[in-house]
């Protein structure tokens, strides 16, 4: 029985939480292929997140961090070992650490770095900050779908949230390998909704 998306997203148990949406990988200057398939859900997330503060609802933006020399990060995958090569700069204090101003941080938002992990939430601080704010339901957004967002529903999943994901604020490369792990994967462990059935229940 399909839940009920009023009540999945009630505001008074829901968190939203970005996911690498960031200057250095989906903004205009990042050297990743991946800002061309982003581009598009940019103004979704941006609207998105403005009616959850409206609702009252937490917004907290993960961001991932690489000093230039890499100590503090993972080097045991390709992907990893490929970012150097990359020309990609997400230094803390960087301009390629810092939110999309589209989408934050307003008022209120909680912004969180990590130095390590495929996705926000192993290791990092966002599920206790997650319980503190009484969250039982993430709405999650962001990128990619191959990786970061499938590794953040898994464990979310895990950690007994309930994980929602509005598809047109999600992107990953390719874009029908993308479609392909929300429909086959993420769509049996998650709530797959575009962002006004989520805001049609606020």
């Amino acid at each position: 029985m399909p839940l009920d998306i009023a009540v999945l997203v009630e505001p008074a148990h829901t968190v939203l939480v970005t996911q690498e949406c960031q200057i250095g990988v989906i903004g205009e200057t990042s050297p990743l292929a991946l800002k061309d398939v982003a581009a598009p859900i940019i103004p979704a997330i941006a609207a998105l997140a403005n009616a959850a503060r409206d609702a009252g609802i937490p917004v907290v933006h993960c961001v991932a961090w690489r000093r230039a020399d890499g100590l503090g990060s993972n080097e045991n995958a390709r992907l990893f070992k490929a970012m150097p090569k990359s020309g990609l700069d997400i230094s803390p204090g960087s301009k390629g650490a810092e939110v999309l101003p589209e989408i934050g941080p307003a008022g209120g938002d909680i912004v969180l770095g990590r130095y390590h992990g495929l996705g926000p939430m192993g290791g990092t601080d966002l599920d206790a900050v997650c319980r503190n704010l009484g969250a039982t339901t993430i709405i999650g957004v962001g990128v990619s779908v191959n990786i970061g967002m499938l590794n953040f529903a898994m464990d979310a999943v895990n950690a007994g949230y309930q994980f929602v994901m509005p598809r047109d604020c999600v992107a990953g490369v390719p874009a029908d390998y993308a479609d392909a792990v929300i429909d086959n994967t993420i769509g049996l462990i998650a709530t797959v909704v575009s962002s006004t059935d989520i805001t049609g229940a606020w």
